[in-house]
C-alpha cells in the first residue's frame, strides 16, 4: 500500500492553509478552521487530564454534535485510536465490544451517560461541551510539531460491522484509507470551494466519519445534524446553500415525498448504504431543476473505509441500477463459482483490493483467512459487470438484511429469538419494502406444548437486540420449510412472507 509520509494532524495543515474558512455548521452555529484548530487544542488539553490507557484506544459513545468531531481531531492530534459505538445498541452490545477491543476508558454524553452496564464506571466520561471548552482554549500547545501526532499508516478508529455469524467484526480504520478515499471521491465527484456537505449519517459510521475528513482534506464546509429530522434536513437545503448530501435510500424516499423540488444550490445527492431502486432514482430526478443530474449511487462498506465504486450523477440518469465504476487506484473483478473470473454480464462474487482496502479485521484470524485469496477481500456480495465495465450489484451478503441502511444479519436476530424459553427454532430475513428497503420479518417454530404471541417475542427480544434489528412482524408455523438435507430453506421463508406481506 502507498504511504502518506506526512502527519495525519490534517486540520494544523488546513488551517494554517484556509485558516477563515468556514468549517463546521451546527443548528445556528459555525466555527472556521482556525477556530477548530484551537477548540481541538482545548480538547487535547482535556483528553491529556483523564487516565489515558495504555493501548491508547479511547471509546466514543455520543451522537452527532461538535465534541464528536472535536474528538476526531484531537485523537488524530495525540495519536490516539478511536473505538466508535453504535448509540442504537443495547448495553450488552456495547459491552460486549468494548470488552472485545480492551477498551479501557469512553466517553460518553449526557444522552447515553447511562448506557452502559460495563463495570469500569470510573472510566467513563461525560465529554466537556463545547462552551465549556472555549475558555481553555489555547493555541499552539498541541501543534504537529509538538504533539504526538498520529501517522497516516496508524489505524484512525476502530468501528464495528455485523459479521455472518451474528458477531461483529471489528475494522480497524487508518488515515492512509481516509486520504485516498477522499481524493478518489474528489476526482470522481468533484470539489467546489463553496461546497456544503449536509452530513446526518452517524459519526459512528464510517460514512458519517468519511465526510469529516474528506471536508477537512477539501477544505469545504459540512452541516452536521443530530439525527434525520425531516423538517431540520429540509430547512438546512433550503437556508443554507447546501451542496451535497449522503443519505441512505430510506432517507432519499422521505426527502422526495417530503419536497416539490431540490433547492438550486444542490449539486449531488450521494446514496449508499443499501441498494437504491431504479425508482427511487428515478423519482429523485424528477425533482432537479430542468433535470439536471443530482443522483449519485455507491457501493461501500465499512472495510473500504466508505465507497469503492461510484457512479457520477450523468451516468446514473444513463445506469440507474449501476454503481459505477472502482474509485481511483483501486480495482475489482467478479469470481465466478469455478474460481475463474466472470464473463461480461454473468454473476459471481464482487472481489476488490486496492489502498482504501482494509488490511484485516481485528482480532478475526479465522475471517481474514476467509476473506483475504491472494491479495484480494473476499467481499461475498454477488454481482456482475457490463460491458462498459460497470458494477450492478445482485445481492448484498447472502442472507444480510438492509433496513433503512442499517445491517441486520438474520444469525444475530435468531439467536436472540432463541434464547426465548418457548422458541425451538426461528428464520429471520428480510421482506422487500418501498421505504425501508427491507423490513425485519421472522418466521418461528415453538416448542411442543407451548404457546406465544408475536407482541411478546418482540418485546423479549427488545432486552437483547438494537430496535433495528428487532423483527417488525412474527409468524408462527407448526415447523420451519426445511430443504432435503434438513436445512432451514430460506429462500421459501422469503417467499411466505413476502407472500402474505403483499396480501395484507
Amino acid at each position: 500500500m502507498i504511504g502518506i509520509e506526512q502527519s495525519a494532524d490534517w486540520l494544523y495543515w488546513r488551517a494554517q492553509a484556509t485558516p477563515n474558512r468556514c468549517a463546521l455548521l451546527f443548528g445556528d452555529q459555525a466555527w472556521t478552521f482556525a477556530e477548530l484548530d484551537t477548540l481541538t487544542d482545548s480538547m487535547c488539553d482535556w483528553l491529556s487530564q483523564q487516565k489515558l490507557p495504555s493501548n491508547r484506544r479511547v471509546g466514543v459513545l455520543m451522537q452527532n454534535r461538535p465534541e464528536y468531531v472535536l474528538l476526531i481531531y484531537a485523537a488524530s492530534r495525540m495519536g490516539l485510536t478511536l473505538v466508535t459505538f453504535n448509540t442504537r445498541l443495547s448495553a450488552a452490545e456495547v459491552d460486549w465490544q468494548v470488552a472485545f477491543t480492551k477498551c479501557e476508558w469512553v466517553v460518553l454524553d449526557e444522552a447515553n451517560s447511562n448506557r452502559l452496564n460495563w463495570a469500569q464506571k470510573e472510566a467513563v466520561t461525560l465529554a466537556p461541551e463545547i462552551d465549556a471548552l472555549l475558555p481553555l482554549a489555547k493555541y499552539g500547545e498541541w501543534g504537529t510539531d509538538e504533539g504526538q501526532s498520529a501517522e497516516s499508516e496508524a489505524v484512525q478508529a476502530i468501528v464495528f460491522t455485523s459479521g455472518t455469524t451474528g458477531r461483529p467484526k471489528a475494522v480497524p480504520i487508518t488515515y492512509t484509507q481516509h486520504f485516498y478515499s477522499s481524493m478518489a471521491s474528489s476526482y470522481r465527484l468533484g470539489v467546489e470551494n463553496h461546497d456544503i456537505w449536509l452530513s446526518v449519517l452517524p459519526l459512528y459510521h464510517v460514512g458519517g466519519m468519511a465526510v469529516v475528513f474528506r471536508s477537512l482534506l477539501y477544505g469545504t464546509c459540512f452541516d452536521l445534524h443530530p439525527r434525520f429530522d425531516l423538517q431540520e434536513i429540509n430547512d438546512s437545503l433550503d437556508q443554507k446553500s447546501i451542496t451535497m448530501i449522503s443519505v441512505v435510500p430510506t432517507m432519499l424516499y422521505r426527502l422526495i415525498d417530503s419536497r416539490q423540488a431540490w433547492p438550486g444550490s444542490l449539486r449531488l445527492i450521494l446514496v449508499g448504504g443499501a441498494a437504491a431502486s431504479p425508482e427511487l432514482v428515478s423519482a429523485a430526478g424528477e425533482l432537479a431543476k430542468e433535470g439536471e443530474p443530482l443522483i449519485s449511487t455507491s457501493y461501500g462498506m465499512t472495510e473500504v473505509a466508505s465507497q469503492f465504486a461510484t457512479q457520477t450523477p450523468a451516468d446514473t440518469v444513463k445506469k440507474p441500477a449501476s454503481v459505477g465504476r472502482p474509485f481511483l487506484l483501486n480495482q475489482l473483478r467478479i469470481m465466478g463459482d469455478d474460481g475463474v473470473p466472470a464473463l461480461v454480464g454473468n454473476y459471481g462474487e464482487i472481489q476488490i483490493k486496492g489502498p482504501v482496502v482494509m488490511s484485516g479485521y481485528l482480532d478475526n484470524q479465522e475471517a481474514n483467512l476467509e476473506r483475504f485469496q491472494d491479495g484480494w477481500f473476499c467481499t461475498g456480495d454477488i454481482g456482475y459487470l457490463d460491458e462498459d465495465g460497470d458494477l450492478f450489484v445482485v445481492q448484498r451478503r447472502s442472507d444480510l438484511i438492509i433496513s433503512g441502511g442499517e445491517n441486520v444479519y438474520p444469525a444475530e436476530v435468531e439467536a436472540a429469538l432463541r434464547l426465548h424459553p418457548a422458541v425451538k427454532e426461528a428464520c429471520v430475513v428480510g421482506v422487500p419494502d418501498i421505504e425501508w428497503g427491507e423490513t425485519v420479518t421472522a418466521m418461528v417454530e415453538l416448542l411442543p406444548g407451548q404457546r406465544l404471541d408475536d407482541i411478546a417475542l418482540i418485546s423479549f427480544a427488545r432486552q437483547h437486540l438494537a430496535g433495528y434489528k428487532q423483527p417488525r412482524r412474527i409468524e408462527f408455523v407448526t415447523q420451519l420449510p426445511q430443504t432435503a438435507s434438513g436445512k432451514i430453506e430460506r429462500k421459501r421463508v422469503v417467499e411466505l412472507l413476502s407472500g402474505e406481506n403483499q396480501q395484507k
